[in-house]
């Protein structure tokens, strides 16, 4: 397989989860959760750019009226990457009426108002962002996840795209698929409208092991614990159990898996790499990492594994995530093998 298009300057990023996005909606917390110093301390990891994830109602109001609290804290984050020689991928994490871990709460492909609504956002978001596109990326919209409405969301990425080329012809931007940004709906996505439209995936494989415990998900065993690498067979079972009808890629004969190792993620990705290698188009992994609660010892195979395949085909990405959120690399959990994980980002 080819090398994809490098996107320079986003190679090896951090998520800053849990700000300005998923966090808590008071003023003391948002202007406490990330500093000036959590910047300056990213910076010396030696990466070279964040990831930072926006709800919509951080923002604005339900009158779309701004929230200055909220643009400010994007603006303070532009400055300090800029003073620490960071870029940023600004990510509309949620949009009004679409929440990706809530989707009883989520009527978006259902509304027209909703979807003009949300190009009314990236109206007014490319209005003040735009002009720093020389260290910024807009991403539209985190994880879509929903796989019957791929047509339909190409349809709106198009209409987003547009809004976004009325106020700048070339700020770069991230558009990714369905399920959840999976690597395999790269090849679902329409081909680039320019030059400068980037393809994204996110990868939690297996989720089995990255999501080992986890809470969210109401078919896990919070108590269930998996090694990293144990037998396929032994993920596919634990699969069926804990994860149902998100098992995922596991059980799908087309990849040919047989083991867990740098092997799996080569196959895991060929098809989004051949797409954009065809395609001409750059290929981002904007979210990858593993639980809290897997061992130390173990987490640090799984970043080298898919480290080797990042660097292999010049894919740029960015860790989940830098705080809290049940992945934060400052976290005690990782107080053993951080350095090792930074040294993989």
């Amino acid at each position: 397989m080819a090398k994809v298009k490098k996107l320079d300057g986003f190679m090896k990023g951090i998520n800053l989860g849990g700000w300005i996005s998923q966090g808590e909606n008071n003023p003391d917390y948002i202007m406490n959760f990330i500093t000036e110093d959590d910047i300056k301390r990213i910076a010396s990891w030696k990466v070279d750019h964040v990831r930072l994830p926006v709800d919509y109602d951080i923002i604005q109001d339900e009158n779309e009226n701004p929230i200055e609290l909220g643009h400010k804290c994007i603006e303070n984050c532009i400055e300090w990457c800029k003073k620490y020689n960071l870029n940023m991928v600004l990510d509309l994490h949620k949009t009004a009426g679409y929440v990706f871990d809530d989707q009883k709460g989520s009527n978006f492909f259902e509304s027209e108002k909703l979807q003009e609504r949300f190009y009314r956002i990236w109206d007014d978001l490319a209005k003040r962002y735009s002009k720093y596109k020389d260290m910024i990326i807009l991403e539209i919209l985190n994880e879509v996840v929903d796989p019957k409405v791929a047509v339909q969301w190409n349809g709106i990425a198009a209409k987003c795209i547009s809004v976004i080329r009325n106020v700048s012809e070339d700020v770069r931007i991230i558009v990714g698929g369905v399920e959840n940004n999976a690597v395999t709906s790269i090849a679902l996505l329409d081909p680039p409208a320019d030059e400068n439209v980037i393809y994204t995936f996110h990868c939690y494989e297996p989720l089995i092991y990255t999501h080992q415990g986890a809470y969210w998900i109401e078919t896990m065993d919070t108590e269930f614990r998996i090694g990293y690498p144990e037998s396929f067979d032994f993920y596919m079972e634990a699969s069926k159990k804990y994860l149902a009808d998100r098992a995922g890629f596991l059980l799908d004969d087309k990849f040919g898996f047989t083991e867990i190792s740098t092997d799996f993620f080569e196959k895991l990705f060929r098809e989004a790499i051949e797409v954009a290698a065809e395609r001409n188009v750059t290929l981002y992994c904007g979210e990858y990492g593993v639980i809290d609660r897997a061992k130390p010892e173990e987490s640090i195979k799984w970043y080298r594994d898919i480290n080797k395949v990042f660097e292999k085909y010049g894919i740029g990405r960015a860790a989940w995530t830098y705080k809290e959120k049940d992945f934060g690399l400052i976290g005690p959990a990782y107080d053993e093998i951080r350095d090792e994980i930074i040294a993989l980002l």
